[in-house]
């Protein structure tokens, strides 16, 4: 699945291609995703200029000259960029965004959990937007504010770090790999962070995110020619997807355990877990 880096890099490559363009034509193959696409896509969108490509969470957000176009990926969502007529759709193209500079923004999604919608509502105040927390990536969300939204909590801190209320786009991999480098074990309560390690864990995450978004970034120097997939993984992953391989740091095996139904990752001798 994308998650904020990805669907970061997604918005960096494809907004100098689309940016202040007019869409010609929007043609919907198959509505059925995640939520039905209207059928007032194609109204509300053709004729509109592009006038900025911004992300809130794992949400691209089209902003047009007059209302938004609000996307999300889904699992397996992405997108593609061609000149308008050079590419027969496959079977799972089933959205393109043509524009009137002879570009089409294709979407492709097998499993089809992504979703496209058009809006009038200011996107932060839009219901899929306004109960989200902090974008990790700005000062909103700091030490401070972790430590303080953690106290008296009782669930685990990886399930409280990915939960889109605290804070936005700190997904299972970039959960797992910020609390390695924390030494933070993943089943440690949330009210037991102190200070200290709410500070450590706030920088492996802003750290963490910003090196995985420029990561996926340069693979898409090219992303006119690419076939719009971001760098997922890109980074050298520290546990996730490890288990039973060595440690880079103590050479002790990984483990995994199931929290709130993810696959986490740890290492037990640089994640001790409190007693």
């Amino acid at each position: 699945m994308p998650e904020l880096p990805e669907v970061e890099t997604t918005a960096q490559g494809i907004r100098p291609h689309i940016l202040h363009q007019t869409i010609s034509e929007i043609i919907v193959r198959e509505p059925r995703l995640r939520r039905p696409v209207p059928k007032s896509l194609h109204e509300n969108g053709c004729g509109q200029t592009i006038k900025d490509v911004t992300r809130r969470a794992k949400y691209i957000i089209l902003h047009l000259t007059k209302g938004y176009l609000l996307i999300h990926l889904g699992m397996t969502g992405h997108f593609r960029l061609f000149n308008t007529g050079s590419m027969t759709p496959g079977k799972h193209d089933h959205i393109d965004l043509c524009l009137q500079n002879n570009l089409t923004l294709r979407y492709n999604d097998p499993r089809r959990f992504g979703l496209w919608l058009a809006t009038d509502t200011e996107p932060s105040r839009h219901p899929l937007l306004a109960a989200l927390g902090p974008e990790p990536l700005t000062d909103d969300f700091n030490p401070a504010y972790l430590y303080a939204r953690a106290r008296g909590r009782k669930q685990s801190i990886k399930s409280f770090i990915m939960d889109n209320r605290i804070v936005v786009g700190v997904g299972n991999i970039y959960a797992s790999e910020c609390l390695f480098l924390a030494g933070i074990h993943p089943l440690t309560s949330a009210g037991a962070l102190d200070e200290r390690q709410a500070g450590i864990l706030t920088h492996y995450i802003k750290e963490t995110l910003q090196r995985a978004i420029q990561a996926g970034g340069t693979t898409l120097k090219d992303f006119y020619a690419s076939d719009g997939k971001p760098g997922y993984f890109a980074l050298e992953l520290q546990v996730y997807g490890r288990k039973n391989q060595p440690c880079f740091s103590c050479g002790n095996l990984i483990a995994a355990e199931t929290i709130a139904g993810r696959t986490s990752s740890f290492c037990p001798h640089c994640q001790p877990r409190a007693r």
